[in-house]
């Protein structure tokens, strides 16, 4: 049942119970100075029925993928979920499955974690990958603490156009920990190579950039590759949309040191922004500094076929001794990474070579169809994947309403997170946007003029 009822008799039979006349008696040890000495503010009980057309009635307010046409992208994005993946995901087996503390009979969610890493490698072109993590902007900080060490130190240079909200989870770890940050200036969309290069000396523990950058533009990661070692930095590497790895170089191809991101979009529903799946890889040199678990493949003596799955290194407080973990942050987030792999599975190679494709045709056909319009020009020159800003005739804010009528979900206002681009729109097309669709965009922008 939903709705699970007590009835004065069966409370008051509770109490009894444990020996008490009254609720107040059970609340006895509760300091009158904090309790509440009012009744609380509410309107008066509703019918099940009642109360159901209420709910329902608040809900429909909001705006969802099941009756809008999104162009929002930002962080997280719409992509098509075969039905496979909700099918296989929401069997019991793995929709009440967690950390595996008894790995030994844990077979089977053993073996989905060993897959996911299994394909995070192949996406990255990296050698090894944990178990998931928290979301993207907490596995950029597990990165960078990797890079500062355990003494927490150092100097970390990030891109102005890394995503803001990573930024900003960067930033409180940073006040906590000691180490200091240094952001790099944009131009045209993308890092300041000759900014970057001044910006890191002897004391950079890190250098981060996201590709596609926020604004979805592709970063010259090879220069930033040089830039980066030319010291002992790590090169950080952070992917909000992960379809990009289908056509882009992967990070391990460009030299990277380790590569974080968000697989959310993976199989998984937009949800309103969460929960999320972070996922962390690097080179094999980095391997017993990863945070959280890794699970490996038992093999017998001459290679044989395996006979089980094991986790290899566990760096989880909760696994070993406190002062010998890496992280207290990260869980698997098991029944996500689930289903991001069993949506990889389904698409295969050639399906993931495709989806990239798709989103990187529309989206350039929306670019092309937006910038005709008098009024709207891009704002930026580089390269995009599936994502781009369009500087607008009138203030972003302004078509919420245009948006609204037409049952849109428009592109996300930029002045949001940066101060004097108040006129600049993020849009964001992926493979599940139609012509017709994009269409209705545009006409919707034509009728907003200066």
């Amino acid at each position: 049942m939903n709705y699970v009822p007590n009835t004065p008799e069966e409370q008051q039979a509770m109490l009894e119970h444990m020996g008490l006349s009254s609720m107040e008696d059970l609340l006895s040890a509760v300091p009158q100075a904090v309790r509440l000495q009012r009744s609380l503010d509410l309107p008066p009980a509703l019918s099940e029925p009642d109360l159901k057309r209420l709910l329902m009635g608040m809900a429909a307010k909001n705006k969802n993928l099941d009756t809008c046409i999104s162009f929002l992208g930002a962080g997280t994005y719409d992509h098509a979920i075969p039905s496979v993946v909700p099918h296989l995901q929401s069997r019991s087996e793995f929709v009440t499955s967690y950390t595996p503390y008894q790995p030994e009979v844990s077979q089977g969610m053993l073996q989905a974690i060993y897959e996911f890493q299994t394909m995070v490698c192949q996406i990255t072109s990296l050698d090894i990958a944990n178990a998931s993590l928290y979301d993207g902007s907490t596995a950029l900080v597990e990165a960078v603490l990797l890079a500062v060490g355990p003494g927490g130190r150092g100097e970390v240079v990030i891109s102005a156009a890394v995503d803001p909200q990573y930024r900003r989870v960067l930033q409180t770890y940073a006040f906590s920990r000691g180490f200091t940050i240094k952001e790099v200036p944009m131009q045209n969309g993308v890092t300041d190579l000759e900014a970057l290069d001044a910006a890191v000396g002897p004391k950079t523990s890190a250098v981060v950039v996201q590709q596609p950058n926020f604004f979805g533009c592709i970063e010259d990661v090879r220069a930033v590759e040089r830039i980066a070692h030319k010291g002992k930095a790590l090169f950080v590497t952070t992917i909000t949309e992960p379809a990009s790895l289908s056509v882009l170089a992967a990070p391990g191809e460009y030299g990277a040191d380790i590569a974080v991101g968000e697989l959310m979009s993976f199989g998984n529903t937009m949800s309103y922004g969460a929960p999320a799946l972070g996922f962390m890889a690097a080179k094999q040199k980095f391997m017993r500094l990863l945070p959280g678990r890794l699970v490996g493949q038992t093999v017998e003596e001459g290679g044989k076929p395996q006979t089980g799955y094991v986790l290899t290194l566990q760096t989880r407080e909760q696994h070993i001794r406190r002062e010998r973990a890496t992280s207290n942050i990260c869980t698997n987030q098991s029944l996500l990474a689930v289903g991001a792999t069993i949506y990889l599975a389904a698409l295969g190679k050639q399906g993931f070579r495709e989806l990239g494709g798709l989103c990187v045709q529309k989206a350039h056909y929306a670019f092309r169809q937006i910038s005709a319009l008098p009024g709207y020009r891009p704002a930026f020159s580089s390269p995009f994947f599936d994502e781009f800003v369009i500087e607008l005739p009138v203030p972003a804010a302004q078509l919420a309403h245009h948006f609204a009528q037409a049952d849109l979900i428009g592109g996300y206002d930029l002045s949001e997170s940066y101060p004097g681009m108040e006129r600049h729109m993020l849009f964001c097309v992926t493979e599940t946007r139609t012509k017709e669709e994009i269409d209705r965009l545009v006409a919707v922008l034509k009728e907003v003029q200066a």
